[in-house]
């Protein structure tokens, strides 16, 4: 966005051009069902990355009442839920169920083993445990009932394969709580560079705000078909792409195990527009291309984050895909993403930077000493304050404190730079 004056200093005020929606995630599906009924919203795929059932946003939001109407009739509004599953749609419909009931969902890598599983499982006293039995050679019931064992705080483990467990038999509609958006939606664990994951309590506000910017800055619509193969445990799945489709409109295909040639062949069939993935996964892409070629002429949009984008890949996928390349940097703790890219940004811009804030958030590249806003184009630490941050660490009020100062930033532990026009480079971690 252009500036009306260039910055003086490393601070990029909160710039209100786009509204902030009082909403909740249960709030934008049921939206989307007054809306657009009969759009198809979700379509799932097997291990061999076959189309499978797929859902119009009115059947999402039936199905996901039904499980809703499930767990009020065995837990509490507030209570944790705990999801430990690979993309399907259950997780899907598990994650506005939880909204819908007012429970806090509490997502789980489905490689974790015995020992992560029961630290997560403990650490945010979840009431129960939804998963799949076994995932990539993983088994996961077997591992669920060995970390359980010794926890009282786990009622239940429910096999989200089981229909009958999943919606539950004859369960009658009760009446649904109100729920803030300033209520807990999501507990996510990060994994960190030090010591064991931290639960980032992320809110109803924050997630689907941060997930409806993002798309709008790449001009995503109703249109527009998404597949998804980050993963749901993350924001990129369960927040950036599953709940800016839904505010869009748009299809979401979800991935279940990403295979390249097979996801390559799935965009070519299905005329998939979107492409989402860490740099690692976009070079898969690209190298099976390379072997078996498919026509990419639907795709419009490249998004790329979760580390460094080599300038490489940039000029790789505009010149293979002849798309547009936008960069995203955040972090779990902020809902997650904090600065992007445009679509029509220079390449040495897209290359070289994490793109200007998004609206409505103050970014400042801080003193780590002093936390004074340091002077354009000197590295510092990123801090964010507004809407997206965090309200807290699970039952961790040290962690918290030491991230969330009292005057609201929120300290990334990442350092970098800004210019006079608000564009962040990245340069390295604080804590490293």
């Amino acid at each position: 966005m252009e500036l009306t004056m260039p910055l003086t200093e490393s601070f990029f005020p909160a710039i209100e051009d786009e509204e902030i929606v009082d909403l909740t995630v249960g709030d934008i599906l049921r939206i989307a069902a007054k809306e657009d009924p009969d759009k198809v919203a979700l379509v799932e795929t097997n291990m061999e990355c076959q189309l499978g059932q797929e859902w119009t946003y009115q059947e999402l939001l039936q199905d996901s009442e039904r499980v809703a109407y499930n767990l009020l009739n065995q837990f509490n509004p507030g209570d944790k839920i705990a999801v430990w599953s690979p993309n399907t749609a259950e997780w899907v419909i598990l994650e506005f169920a939880c909204a819908l009931s007012g429970m806090v969902l509490v997502t789980v890598n489905p490689s974790y083993q015995v020992n992560e599983l029961h630290y997560v499982l403990e650490q945010s006293q979840s009431s129960a445990l939804y998963l799949i039995h076994e995932y990539r050679g993983n088994p996961m019931l077997e591992i669920a009932q060995k970390a359980t064992k010794d926890l009282l705080n786990i009622k239940s483990i429910i096999d989200m394969d089981n229909k009958d467990e999943f919606y539950g038999i004859d369960v009658s509609p009760v009446d649904l709580p109100e729920v803030k958006p300033s209520d807990a939606a999501q507990i996510q664990y990060t994994s960190g560079t030090t010591g064991f994951p931290k639960g980032a309590v992320l809110h109803h506000l924050g997630l689907i705000n941060n997930a409806r910017l993002c798309a709008n800055r790449v001009d995503i619509g109703r249109d527009d078909v998404w597949l998804n193969f980050m993963p749901m445990f993350h924001t990129s799945g369960c927040a950036l792409a599953l709940l800016g489709c839904v505010q869009k409109r748009g299809k979401l295909i979800l991935i279940k195990f990403f295979d390249p040639p097979k996801v390559n062949a799935l965009t070519e069939q299905e005329k998939g527009t979107t492409f989402f993935g860490v740099p690692t996964m976009l070079i898969a892409l690209l190298d099976s291309h390379e072997v078996s070629p498919v026509d990419y002429s639907s795709v419009k949009i490249a998004i790329s984050g979760g580390s460094m984008v080599a300038p490489e890949l940039v000029r790789r996928v505009k010149n293979t895909v002849d798309c547009s390349f936008s960069t995203v940097y955040g972090q779990t703790e902020t809902s997650p993403v904090l600065t992007q890219t445009f679509p029509d940004d220079s390449e040495e811009d897209i290359c070289n930077t994490v793109g200007q804030p998004l609206p409505n958030k103050d970014i400042a590249i801080l003193d780590p000493q002093t936390s004074e806003v340091l002077p354009l184009d000197t590295i510092g630490e990123i801090c964010s304050r507004g809407y997206c941050n965090m309200l807290r660490y699970n039952d961790n009020p040290e962690a918290t404190k030491a991230t969330i100062g009292e005057d609201g930033w929120l300290h990334t532990g990442d350092l970098g730079s800004m210019d006079e026009r608000g564009y962040v480079k990245i340069t390295g971690r604080l804590k490293e």
